[in-house]
């Protein structure tokens, strides 16, 4: 993968995650509500529609944590606008160890909370940011 097209990737996968956070937020007010339950019913899998987005606690640590995740995601894109294009090495620096500080805790919280699935789904959004960030060559080394 090319520095230039890893770039393109992180931005891209900041802008629908950001996104995902915001969505978050307005299913607490919207009929997006509806996918998030099913979101929330394939964390605890089987999708058995057991679970479900419930006012007051949940739906603050719902709001709480989409307004996380859209920030954390806005943070990713700047880096990678701003640092990680001039300078891979700092923007790696930068990015992983963060994105590691999110994984670990969201993982292990998922499954004590029962939601194993959850720790499937984290494993591919973090393989969608290390994955340009581990496989792209050094620009002084590609071609365009």
């Amino acid at each position: 993968m090319t520095h230039t097209a890893a770039i393109r990737f992180l931005k891209t996968v900041s802008i629908l995650s950001a996104a995902f956070g915001l969505a978050m937020v307005l299913a607490l007010a919207t009929p997006l509500g509806a996918a998030l339950g099913l979101f929330i019913d394939l964390a605890f899998l089987p999708v058995d529609g057991a679970q479900s987005l419930t006012p007051g606690p949940a739906a603050l640590m719902t709001a709480i944590s989409g307004g996380l995740m859209c920030g954390f995601c806005v943070l990713i894109y700047l880096v990678a606008e701003h640092v990680y294009s001039t300078d891979p090495a700092l923007g790696r620096r930068l990015l992983i160890p963060a994105l590691l500080a999110w994984y670990t805790p969201d993982s292990l919280g998922s499954l004590a909370a029962g939601a194993w699935f959850n720790v499937v789904m984290n494993t591919a959004f973090l393989a969608l940011f290390l994955v340009p960030l581990m496989l792209a060559r050094p620009a002084a080394s590609q071609p365009e």
